[in-house]
C-alpha cells in the first residue's frame, strides 16, 4: 500500500492519526506538495479524480479516499486497538460523533481558514472573506456545544478515546489558523480534552 498524503492538512492528519493509534508504521508515505499544485496534475488525478488528499493505493492497484473510508478499511484489517466500535450499536454511536466533529466543527472551521487566511488563497480561489468570517461565528457555536459534551464525558463519543477524538482533536489544532483557542473562549473542558489527547503518542505525527 502507499498513502498519499501532506503536511499540515486536518485531513491526511486525521488517517497518520489513527495508523499511529493501531501501530501501525510500515505503510510508505509519498507527500503531496498543495503549494505546487501537484494535488492537481493529471497523474494523481488519475487516483484521486477530484484531486483531494489523502489517498491510499492498494496493492491490486485500486485507491481509496476520503478520510473515513480509508480507517475503515484500516480498521477492517487491523481491528485492534477498536477505534470504530465493536457492534453495530457502538459503531452507530461512534460514527454520530465522528460526523459532527467532521461536519460541525472541521468542515466550519476549514472554510474559515480557506476564506480568510492569506497563506490559503492560492488554493482557494476566489475567497470570500464574509463566508470565511462568518464561518468563524458557527465554530464557536459547536465548539461550545462540544465543550458542554466533554465536561458530562471524557472523550468526544463517550468512555474511550475513538476516531471522533482524532477528528475532533485534528480539528481544533487546524484552528489555531484563524486564531482559536478553546481556553480563551472560556471552553475549559474543551481545552481539558485537547491537551490529554495531546498528550497521546500519536497526536506527534
Amino acid at each position: 500500500m502507499l498513502l498519499y498524503t501532506t503536511a499540515r492538512a486536518p485531513n491526511p492528519r486525521r488517517v497518520l492519526m489513527f495508523l499511529a493509534e493501531k501501530g501501525i508504521h510500515d505503510i510508505p508515505l509519498q507527500e503531496i506538495d498543495l503549494n505546487a499544485q501537484e494535488h492537481k496534475t493529471e497523474a494523481f488525478r488519475a487516483k484521486s479524480p477530484l484531486a483531494k488528499v489523502p489517498a491510499l493505493e492498494l496493492d491490486d492497484g485500486r485507491v481509496l479516499t476520503e478520510t473515513r473510508a480509508i480507517c475503515t478499511y484500516i480498521e477492517g484489517l487491523h481491528p485492534e486497538p477498536n477505534l470504530m466500535g465493536r457492534d453495530f450499536e457502538e459503531r452507530a454511536f461512534i460514527e454520530m460523533a465522528d460526523r459532527r466533529a467532521e461536519w460541525y466543527l472541521l468542515a466550519n472551521i476549514a472554510n474559515c481558514v480557506r476564506h480568510t487566511h492569506p497563506g490559503l488563497a492560492p488554493l482557494e480561489q476566489p475567497q470570500f472573506p464574509d463566508f470565511g468570517h462568518a464561518q468563524a461565528r458557527k465554530v464557536r457555536e459547536v465548539a461550545g456545544w462540544f465543550d458542554e459534551v466533554l465536561a458530562r464525558q471524557p472523550w468526544v463519543a463517550g468512555e474511550r478515546f475513538t476516531i471522533a477524538d482524532i477528528t475532533a482533536f485534528c480539528a481544533i489544532e487546524f484552528a489555531k489558523l484563524m486564531k482559536f483557542k478553546p481556553a480563551d473562549e472560556g471552553f475549559a473542558a474543551l481545552q481539558a480534552w485537547r491537551d490529554r489527547v495531546a498528550e497521546r503518542p500519536s497526536a506527534r505525527v
